[in-house]
């Protein structure tokens, strides 16, 4: 087998592996998520009880924290993240291997896609880090998100920060105050 034909194959094997998203909607706009980030999808009815309102201001794209197993997730508002009309959202996406989980209105359906394209140079700031880049279905152009674009390190922080629990000042037996 000549080199040619091994670099052919491998550009064809690479072309060959489609890629299992999630469609959702929010607000008016279609947005697509790699199928293995997302570990559960819920109704936010389900969610009564496991979901606690937080107050805080740094972060307004997250009104809520939602315990869930051993852990706590934030749960963001998708409108809010991307500066869309707020709707009232229906489902969560609980995102695998991460403490976020997104509010959406609805799911369109699971598809597989051939590829993700690069993201046009028009895209700057911060829209970078939310986006892996556009996908092409059905003759439309669907942003892919980027799972960790929800929050930024300074955001889980914050949030970090605005629900850490306040230390009881307990004595401690066995210490001797001077």
């Amino acid at each position: 087998m000549s080199p040619a034909t091994t670099e052919r194959s491998d550009k064809t094997s690479r072309r060959a592996k489609a890629e299992a998203v999630i469609l959702f909607w929010v607000a008016n706009q279609m947005f697509a998520i790699a199928a293995g980030s997302v570990q559960e999808i819920r109704s936010t009815d389900s969610l009564a009880g496991a979901a606690n309102e937080i107050n805080q201001q740094a972060v307004p794209k997250v009104r809520h924290i939602l315990e869930w197993g051993r852990r706590t997730c934030y749960v963001v508002n998708a409108a809010a993240h991307f500066g869309l009309r707020v709707t009232r959202p229906t489902l969560v996406l609980i995102l695998r291997r991460m403490r976020i989980a997104l509010l959406v209105d609805r799911i369109d359906r699971m598809t597989e896609i051939p590829a993700v394209y690069a993201l046009p140079q028009a895209f700057a700031g911060k829209e970078r880090r939310w986006y892996r880049g556009l996908a092409y279905i059905d003759d439309s152009v669907i942003p892919v998100v980027e799972p960790s674009g929800f929050l930024s390190t300074e955001e889980f922080s914050a949030l970090e920060f605005a629900v850490k629990p306040t230390a009881p000042q307990h004595e401690m037996e066995g210490v001797v105050r001077a």
